[in-house]
């Protein structure tokens, strides 16, 4: 079955095997282009002043987004229709990707594509359009998004932000100040969120010199310290009506659907920088020896190295998965049509459940990179003249970025719940067909990867009967976040033995072991972590006999019997350390 042909969530509801996904292997002759454009920019003309940029030379930092304008990585997202190359998804977050080893630097750039450019693409009337969109394409002027508050941050819609009309209709008089917000300091466009009379929940295009508009200090932050943050304070800040972005009392269809997407380009970034930590340690665990040996030598060092580059695996098929979704979806769409963007969005929307989960996935898979490699380094981890140092920082706020990884479990759980009161979506029925079954009825799996198969299948098995069993408890957070981190693991793993089944024909011999390596691993890990989430959800909704009875079926449902564990292991630590990078 094609991947692009199911509806969002449907993963957890049909069997893995003969599924289609988009993967790494997959990448055309022209993104493989884009992304070696970028990478010899990051080389040569990004890292070399990484220093400087870390220092808050923001004149270099706008020279540098200015180079990236010149090699037209502005213009992915970006009509033909107003000089861009609207490509696809796969595209986009394969350049975010690659611009993320820059650490303050990619934040910066995916400010200006991401956040800062969408609403206008999305949103913006054709007048708006030719007013902005080359001055932010061109690198003339930079864009900055401003949602979050002080005292509103994961729940956007209570904003205290208010704009006004005045008594000649021509100006919105915006009110209010906005918390964090990315480029601050040098951006010259914002999209600003606030409520028309205190009711209306809307977005506005504002500029830098707009009448009582102004920019707060920049924050002192645990990294990123080379990217601009800032508050910005609107005191009757003039917006001439004409640059109201989208219907009023809409703003929200801005600020979540440029989040979806948003929250895959944080899912990229992070798998980026996990790269490139993990290029670091790989790199020192070949040259730092103790008690006579290379430390990568030894068995826990390569087990750490084995183990984030499974992680690094996963987020790239998770990642590239749900960018093929999108892309997918979207290439059904008539471009002509007069409600092209609205359909669009609609299809970004159907796949929301999927961009919160590879955000969350991701992020916390490099928040496990970077702490092993500051590990691997030991005490120099600790230290500034290392690159594990800035990893470590600079990693905290990927996992709070676009929405906290606790609010965006919440959302997995409830948009799966949404989609299943809607009638769309046959999840309860599926539920009782689980419990009529109780532990049988799964997929045993075939070919290479018949385990995995077999354990992707029971994990859904899995989650369908801790669901029936939490039903009546599932408007706890406590429950919603444990069935959210079942969910997670079942996506993820599900995409990693997808992907290594289908890149198992095209392989070399050598590669060849590498992926029965990796997914092997994957499925031990995954399987690991369903069991945790499993266990948890029933001890918050059972007890005594029925907890225990349960507790044997989550075991039993969760075993993942995989021989030559530490083999897979070793074998992965090896080429870990033959490459000295990521080897995938």
């Amino acid at each position: 079955m094609a991947d692009h042909l199911a509806r969002g969530g449907d993963f957890l509801l049909t069997d893995a095997a003969g599924r289609v996904v988009f993967s790494p292997e997959d990448f055309s002759a022209e993104q493989r282009q884009f992304a070696e454009t970028t990478e010899e920019l990051v080389k040569k003309e990004i890292l070399p002043d990484l220093d400087r940029i870390e220092s808050q030379d923001f004149a270099l930092v706008v020279e540098k987004l200015r180079r990236c304008a010149e090699l037209g990585l502005f213009l992915v997202d970006v009509p033909e229709d107003y000089g861009g190359l609207e490509l696809d998804k796969v595209t986009s977050m394969l350049l975010a990707e690659k611009m993320a080893p820059t650490g303050s630097f990619s934040i910066t750039y995916g400010g200006q594509t991401g956040i800062g450019l969408l609403p206008l693409v999305y949103y913006g009337t054709g007048g708006q359009k030719e007013r902005y969109l080359d001055k932010l394409t061109t690198g003339e002027w930079v864009g900055a998004y401003a949602l979050t508050e002080p005292d509103c941050g994961s729940d956007p819609l209570n904003a205290r932000t208010t704009a006004t009309l005045t008594a000649d209709g021509r100006y919105y008089l915006l009110n209010g100040v906005k918390q964090f917000i990315t480029n601050a300091g040098f951006a010259d466009l914002f999209t600003v969120f606030a409520k028309i009379d205190g009711k209306h929940f809307s977005a506005f295009l504002v500029e830098r010199g707009f009448e009582g508009f102004s920019v707060g200090a920049e924050e002192k932050k645990m990294g990123l310290k080379g990217s601009s943050t800032a508050q910005i304070i609107l005191d009757n800040a003039r917006v001439p009506v004409e640059n109201l972005l989208g219907e009023p009392g809409k703003g929200h269809k801005i600020a979540f659907n440029v989040l979806n997407i948003g929250r895959l380009k944080v899912a990229a970034t992070a798998g980026g920088m996990a790269k490139g930590a993990f290029a670091e340690a790989a790199g020192y665990a070949t040259e730092r020896k103790q008690f006579g040996r290379i430390i990568g030598d030894f068995g826990a060092i390569q087990e750490k190295l084995a183990d984030m580059a499974t992680g690094i695996f996963s987020s790239d098929s998770v990642v590239y998965r749900v960018a093929g979704l999108l892309d997918d979806r979207i290439a059904t769409l008539d471009r002509s049509a007069t409600d092209y963007y609205e359909r669009y969005q609609k299809a970004i929307e159907e796949y929301a459940l999927e961009c919160a989960i590879a955000k969350v996935f991701c992020t916390d898979a490099l928040a496990f990179v970077v702490d092993e490699v500051v590990q691997v380094h030991g005490g120099y981890g600790y230290i500034s003249d290392y690159a594990a140092e800035r990893y470590y920082r600079d990693e905290r706020i990927q996992r709070i970025f676009e929405g906290t990884n606790e609010i965006n479990r919440i959302l997995i759980s409830t948009i799966l719940f949404k989609k299943a009161e809607s009638g769309t979506f046959d999840l309860w029925d599926r539920v009782k067909e689980a419990q009529a079954n109780g532990e049988g009825g799964g997929n045993s799996g075939t070919g290479a990867f018949a385990l995995e198969y077999s354990v992707v299948a029971n994990l859904k098995r899995l989650f369908l009967l801790v669901l029936g069993s939490a039903e009546q408890a599932r408007e706890s957070q406590e429950v919603l976040l444990a069935i959210a981190n079942m969910i997670i693991s079942i996506f993820a793993l599900e995409s990693v033995v997808i992907r290594g089944d289908k890149a198992l024909a095209a392989a070399s011999d050598n590669r060849k072991e590498l992926l029965k390596a990796v997914v092997k691993v994957a499925a031990f890990e995954r399987a690991s972590q369903c069991y945790l989430a499993a266990s948890r959800c029933s001890a918050y909704a059972l007890s005594g006999e029925k907890l225990i009875a349960q507790q044997r079926v989550v075991a039993g449902l969760s075993a993942c019997p995989v021989d030559g564990l530490l083999e897979a292991k070793r074998l992965l630590a090896e080429a870990a350390k033959e490459s000295g990078k990521y080897f995938f």
